[in-house]
């Protein structure tokens, strides 16, 4: 399939595992918008919930796919269950014979962290589970996806996960074992950047800023029409931005023929968005990550003037 300016992915395959809602919806989506082909993954069906008891499903996540211009195809797949997982990628390959795009976003932890509670009083059993979810399935994932995408020429593994290295590396991240999640998953992508480099592919981990996903508009009470209805109560959530702008970013990247300059290292929505020029969809160039270190951080007033 030829490419073109406005489906510069046109022919590639993409998995994006954990693309029920929030981060991982965005990115497929966008990675339809550029043509692509996207297997989206996730526990949630339109037959069956997990333990979040949403309604958002992978089926709807490939109808926004296509929608947007790709091929979604929604596969229900436990990341957590080896074989399950396997048998998703022996889906691929057997209906593509090609991987171009891993996108690991498996998280599933929103109901299990407790804030600001040290080890020792945070639910054991919680925050195991939040380390399995959030480090155990993206190993999965990868064990068995990457044969296939090393099958190819080049190929694109994208974790994401909330922070960057520098910013994580510098502050505790809520409790010990989201901290310890989330700062795993950047280790990952510096240690996928050195097993994968002589294979020609490239590993890189990715991280939103704040992100207006499904739950957090359900917490603030607002939609995505009227989110700015929840500055009165949050005022730097003034910074936030959709899960379509982290998408843009992954569609960026897999669309560079030189995304092997950013093997093995940390990179975020809003640094991505100056590198290659996207905006989120309402026009704006969010840069969280430089807001929340400037501004909500030192204590001052929320004002994204600069930064947005």
């Amino acid at each position: 399939m030829a490419q073109s300016p406005k489906s510069p992915l046109a022919g590639r395959v993409a998995l994006v595992a954990g693309a029920t809602r929030g981060a991982g919806r965005g990115i497929a989506v966008e990675l339809g918008a550029a043509g692509a082909t996207v297997y989206v993954s996730g526990r949630s069906t339109r037959a069956w919930r997990s333990e979040y008891d949403r309604p958002e499903t992978i089926e709807d996540t490939a109808d926004l796919v296509t929608e947007a211009g790709g091929h979604g195809v929604a596969v229900p797949a436990d990341h957590l269950d080896p074989e399950q997982v396997a048998r998703l990628v022996d889906r691929i390959a057997r209906e593509q014979g090609r991987l171009d795009i891993l996108v690991n976003d498996i998280w599933g932890g929103e109901n299990l962290f407790e804030w600001d509670s040290p080890v020792w009083e945070h639910d054991l059993d919680k925050g195991l589970r939040m380390l399995r979810l959030a480090v155990e399935t993206h190993a999965v994932t990868s064990h068995h996806a990457l044969p296939l995408l090393l099958g190819g020429s080049g190929g694109l593994v994208v974790e994401v996960t909330d922070g960057t290295d520098e910013y994580n590396r510098e502050n505790y991240r809520n409790s010990f074992f989201y901290d310890l999640a989330k700062t795993s998953v950047l280790r990952m992508a510096f240690a996928l950047g050195h097993e994968l480099a002589p294979h020609g592919a490239t590993a890189v981990a990715l991280t939103p800023g704040w992100m207006r996903s499904e739950i957090m508009l359900d917490h603030f009470g607002v939609g995505e029409e009227n989110w700015r209805d929840a500055l009165d109560r949050v005022p730097h959530f003034a910074i936030s931005e959709t899960p379509r702008y982290v998408g843009r970013a992954v569609a960026a990247l897999a669309a560079d023929p030189e995304v092997a300059r950013f093997n093995g290292r940390s990179l975020s929505s809003g640094g991505l968005a100056r590198e290659y020029g996207f905006t989120d969809l309402d026009g704006s160039r969010p840069d969280a990550w430089r807001y929340i270190v400037e501004v909500q951080d030192t204590g001052r007033p929320a004002d994204v003037t600069g930064y947005r």
